[in-house]
């Protein structure tokens, strides 16, 4: 059985850095893109970053590019976003995803990712 679970979440205060984890379990995550989204109350769930099953591409969304990277590790079934200089407005659950549909001209698109992770809360407040 395909799963993801997210971890890294948590209260963060303007400016300060999180790293969020993604481990799959019940399958190779070789052979998938991973995805993080996020999605704040009253708001559509938005693409932030996706890399490449192999990790020779990745994807940033216009408002976490040079603040974000995604990493991942195969070895470990693990995909990391590292999130710099966060703001109130990245306050969010953040989802991470695997599919095989991503392509990065396209960018971070929910449907091309067709198993999900339960999320992790990611707070940025003074």
């Amino acid at each position: 059985q395909l799963q993801l679970v997210e971890s890294g979440g948590g209260l963060v205060q303007p400016g300060g850095s999180l790293i969020l984890s993604c481990v799959a379990s019940g399958f190779t995550m070789d052979y998938y893109a991973i995805g993080w989204f996020r999605q704040a109350p009253g708001k559509e769930r938005e693409g932030v970053s996706c890399i490449s099953s192999s990790g020779g591409n990745t994807h940033y969304g216009d408002s976490v590019k040079g603040r974000f990277t995604i990493s991942r590790d195969n070895a470990k079934n693990t995909v990391y976003l590292q999130m710099n200089g966060l703001k109130p407005e990245d306050t969010a659950v953040y989802y991470c995803a695997a599919g095989r549909g991503f392509l990065v001209l396209r960018g971070c698109l929910p449907e091309d990712f067709g198993s999900w992770g339960q999320g992790t809360q990611v707070s940025v407040s003074s």
